[in-house]
């Protein structure tokens, strides 16, 4: 059996946070409760509409994200409805290097439209440091 070769434009890594299929990698999450206290108990807080970020420096690495949406925000596909769009705004944003950053939703993410969403997050993100920009 042969495979008819792949007409899917290529698509090359660029410099950009997520990976070249938009994903968040494995090791750009921010993960496990010591990494989260550690932002939260030192990074520097930003609130932004319905979202509030806290962003603290590293001593060398790419920026990692982590993204706090509790059950305040609703059920289950309600929060995941809200992660998805964080994720998806996040894409759209360069950060500081050697950052970790948590966002912090609130029930208005999951409903607040998309460019406004947008906007709280690259507002957030430029305001953090000065080598953060925003595409």
């Amino acid at each position: 059996m042969t495979t008819a070769p792949s007409t899917a434009p290529s698509v090359s890594p660029g410099p950009s946070f997520p990976d070249s299929t938009g994903r968040l990698g494995r090791f750009r999450r921010l993960s496990g409760t010591g990494a989260f206290n550690e932002v939260l108990r030192r990074g520097r807080w930003i609130r932004r509409g319905g979202i509030t970020l806290v962003a603290h420096p590293r001593s060398g690495g790419q920026p990692r994200i982590g993204l706090v949406v509790s059950r305040r925000v609703g059920g289950a596909v309600v929060r995941n409805r809200a992660k998805r769009r964080l994720r998806a705004v996040w894409r759209e944003v360069t950060p500081a290097p050697a950052t970790d950053y948590v966002v912090i939703a609130t029930p208005v993410v999951a409903t607040a439209p998309f460019r406004e969403l947008r906007g709280w997050v690259r507002d957030a993100v430029s305001s953090t440091f000065p080598g953060s920009r925003t595409r």
